[in-house]
Order: structure tokens, then C-alpha cells, then sequence
């Protein structure tokens, strides 16, 4: 089955200057902040995926309805009043990690982060590491 073309995909835009359009200067800086980590865990540059996601590698996603489309490994978006990253992917270890990792919430593949300074950053780390190796596994 052919790729679909989805709406959100790789662009030239600057993540500096998206980030840096973040109005909220916590905020911003807890962006920065991810995006570093990210950089260091993954060891790929960050790329913009439509106009408000941050990702980090590339991958085929396969729907059970045979559906492929290209997206980020793992990335992130400052959205309002939260971080989001996206790393929730249901491996093995997600659980153990989530419950050490201090206030946060879940979707369905994505984590929400108020403030940065609230939450343990070796085990974010540790997060962003399993999520890459499990969605790096399944990846084409």
C-alpha cells in the first residue's frame, strides 16, 4: 500500500526561531532544555515536523489497515501549559519509568510535562532512550 501524505511532515523551518516564538519564558527555556536532551539521547539533529513538533529521527509507521506514513522517531511540542513529548509507546519498562519520573500525565503516545524543574531528568532520559529503542525496533 502507497505512503499517505500526511499533513504534518519535515520542514525547513527553524526550530531556534520556534522555540524561541514560545511566549512563556519558562517555558521556552524548558523547550531548550528538551530539545538538549533529546539531541544527546538520540544523536540526531532536531527537525521540524509541521509547524509545532520538534522530532528527532524518522521512521515508517504501519497501520493494521496497511497505512504507512513517515514520522519522527520521537519529538516534542511546547504546547500551552504543558510539554508534550511524544514517548509513550508501551514498553516494558514505560511503566516503572512513569512512576518515577515525578507529576506528569499520559495520552495515548504522549507524556505532559507542567515544569520541567518538577520531574527527574536522568529518568526523562531513560524515558526518551526506551521510547527510541522500542519505536527504532518496530521502525522499517
Amino acid at each position: 500500500m502507497a505512503k499517505a501524505e500526511p499533513k504534518t511532515r519535515p520542514t525547513s523551518q527553524s526550530v531556534e526561531e520556534f522555540l524561541n516564538s514560545v511566549s512563556d519564558t519558562r517555558q521556552r527555556e524548558d523547550a531548550f532544555r528538551v530539545m538538549e536532551i533529546f539531541e544527546r539521547v538520540t544523536g540526531e539533529a532536531p527537525v521540524m515536523w509541521g509547524s509545532a513538533i520538534v522530532g528527532f529521527g524518522r521512521c515508517t509507521l504501519k497501520y493494521a489497515s496497511g497505512r504507512e506514513l513517515d514520522w519522527p522517531i520521537t519529538g516534542f511540542s511546547p504546547r500551552k501549559g504543558n510539554l508534550t513529548l511524544y514517548v509513550i509507546d508501551g514498553s516494558e519498562r514505560q511503566h516503572d519509568l512513569l512512576s518515577r519520573l515525578g507529576p506528569h500525565k499520559t495520552g495515548k503516545v504522549c507524556l505532559y510535562i507542567k515544569r520541567l524543574s518538577e520531574v527527574d531528568e536522568n529518568v526523562l532520559e531513560e524515558l526518551i532512550a526506551d521510547s527510541v529503542r522500542h519505536v527504532d525496533g518496530k521502525a522499517e
